[in-house]
């Protein structure tokens, strides 16, 4: 009979249990794509600033190939925005409550900031997942229920469980099942890999802004092999 057939005998509770799957697994297979791309393309983009900053010979190179061709990777944000604050700080000084302290504390501050706005950027879309991914088996599982109520009431009605009385409905129930957790597995599966990445980036972000920090503040690196690399 095929799957026209169980739409067919379905009732608007099936269907709508359906298309709610259908637009949990549309909308959890576009967030895979989208972040797995966007994570691919950061991370080739995070590598090559990374190893243009570290060959550059001063800050100030730095931040004039900024300006020039701008930035693209949370590296390069976080760089941008530090060196920047810590120039606006010496021209200007303390002019308003957001900058007072020292340089470095305000420096610290700003690379605070854009670290929770990068950590923000990173999990978008992963709450999503997750909901997704929590949810899908049990909008399944109520499919299921619904389809063995309806074995039942066959039951009930003929006044004998043959096969033929129960075998679209517990057939229904099987397959809102299956369905069910072919939404959820893939949505589980890309929020786990998708946060561990998440982490290795945050991770590296943190290392980064202790070190561009220590820079900023000192003039020297605690890598100097990496910047004569």
């Amino acid at each position: 009979m095929g799957f026209g057939h169980f739409l067919s005998q379905s009732d608007v509770v099936g269907k709508t249990l359906l298309a709610i799957l259908v637009l949990m697994s549309v909308a959890s297979w576009a967030l895979i794509v989208i972040k797995g791309v966007t994570q691919v393309l950061r991370r080739q983009r995070s590598d090559q600033f990374l190893a243009f900053f570290w060959n550059a010979r001063s800050l100030d190179e730095v931040d004039a190939e900024i300006r020039t061709r701008g930035v693209a990777d949370p590296f390069g944000h976080l760089a941008a925005h530090a060196i920047h604050a810590q120039a606006h700080h010496a021209k200007h000084g303390a002019a308003k409550l957001q900058e007072a302290g020292t340089s470095q504390e305000f420096v610290t501050r700003t690379i605070k900031k854009v670290l929770d706005e990068e950590t923000t950027r990173l999990e978008n879309g992963l709450t999503t997942l997750a909901t997704i991914g929590a949810t899908a088996p049990f909008v399944g599982l109520f499919g299921t229920v619904w389809g063995v109520y309806h074995a039942l009431l066959a039951i009930g009605m003929s006044g004998a469980g043959t096969l033929d009385k129960v075998a679209g409905p517990v057939g229904e129930a099987l397959i809102m099942t299956g369905i069910g957790l072919a939404v959820a597995i893939p949505a589980v599966m890309a929020y786990n890999a998708i946060h561990r990445s998440n982490r290795v980036l945050n991770a590296r972000l943190d290392a980064f802004a202790f070190e561009l920090l220590t820079f900023l503040t000192t003039g020297s690196t605690l890598r100097p092999a990496a910047a004569s690399a």
